[in-house]
């Protein structure tokens, strides 16, 4: 093979291929990508350069102080910072539905009184753990708790006017001698 050739293998290496001058066109300027490239603005230093053998960018710079609220927690200045564990928002959410619940069913024979208290407590539970940062819904904890309360004095007012009234009916009954008062019509009396 000629050495033409060799030297516009196709699969030779880059450097080892040289175009051929053609005799029809004048010679050109240089392309694009032969021209030096800016790096930086115009009036900064330029970069200080890399350790022979270093590869990758430079140390990302500090972000600037910043005014106002303060970000989201778990993030970092320059984007995520991995993946994040969701809050756990259980305790605050089910202290919430037992609180109203509690409320709406203050007449069911205690159940209200029951309910409020295990809202009083996952309402607490959840307090705690909006405070450590493990949750986000600290407000539906606090409405859990307080309905919760609400739902343990109602609840509990009302069941303790249900046992009085029993209590007072089931009294009069017993020691009621009268027997005009029979709601039955038909039952035997007998004199004493």
């Amino acid at each position: 093979m000629s050495e033409r050739s060799d030297s516009n293998d196709p699969w030779a290496p880059p450097e080892s291929r040289q175009p051929e001058p053609s005799p029809y066109q004048p010679p050109t300027a240089p392309g694009v990508h032969d021209q030096p490239t800016m790096t930086s603005v115009p009036g900064e230093l330029p970069p200080p350069p890399m350790a022979p053998g270093t590869y990758g960018y430079p140390a990302p710079a500090p972000p600037a102080a910043s005014y106002g609220y303060p970000g989201y927690p778990g993030y970092s200045a320059y984007g995520q910072s991995g993946w994040q564990q969701a809050p756990a928002n259980g305790m605050g959410i089910t202290a919430l539905v037992l609180g109203i619940i509690s409320v709406v069913l203050f007449c069911a024979w205690g159940l209200g009184v029951v309910l409020g208290i295990l809202a009083l407590i996952f309402g607490i539970i959840g307090r705690k753990k909006a405070n450590r940062g493990e949750a986000n819904n600290h407000g539906m904890a606090l409405a859990g708790i307080i309905l919760g309360a609400v739902g343990i004095v109602i609840g509990g007012t009302v069941l303790a006017f249900i046992i009085w009234t029993v209590a007072t009916e089931a009294g009069r009954d017993a020691y009621d001698d009268n027997s005009d008062n029979d709601p039955f019509g038909t039952s035997l009396t007998v004199p004493r």
